[in-house]
């Protein structure tokens, strides 16, 4: 079992950042990817970022060159450091952790960002 937790989220004007954070605990040794996906009112989940156990990176199109994924492996936290926000960048951000070998996907709670205009 994996555990995610998200903080970080707020409110911010447009142009501002925010930073997400995602604390992982349980069997954390077992995770071979992680990423962040978000929700917008009356949308879909979508994909913002991966990150896998070896650093390999990949972005949403919306998001590349503003946002930046990463992980603290001491910490066992990731985060994703949103620049050059934009009013269409608000939804609930959700943490994903998988795991390779049971085939799971963990979810977090979201954390909600809101940029206004």
């Amino acid at each position: 079992q994996v555990q995610l937790v998200e903080s970080g989220g707020g409110l911010v004007q447009a142009g501002g950042s925010l930073r997400l954070s995602c604390a992982a605990s349980g069997s954390i040794f077992s995770i071979v990817a992680m990423g962040w996906y978000r929700q917008a009112p009356g949308k879909q989940r979508e994909l913002v970022a991966t990150i896998t156990r070896g650093g390999k990176t990949n972005y949403a199109d919306s998001v590349k060159g503003r946002f930046t994924i990463s992980r603290d492996n001491d910490k066992n936290t990731m985060y994703l450091q949103m620049n050059g926000l934009k009013p269409e960048d608000t939804a609930v951000y959700y943490c994903n952790a998988y795991v390779a070998g049971t085939a799971t996907y963990y979810w977090g709670k979201g954390t909600l960002a809101t940029v206004s205009s």
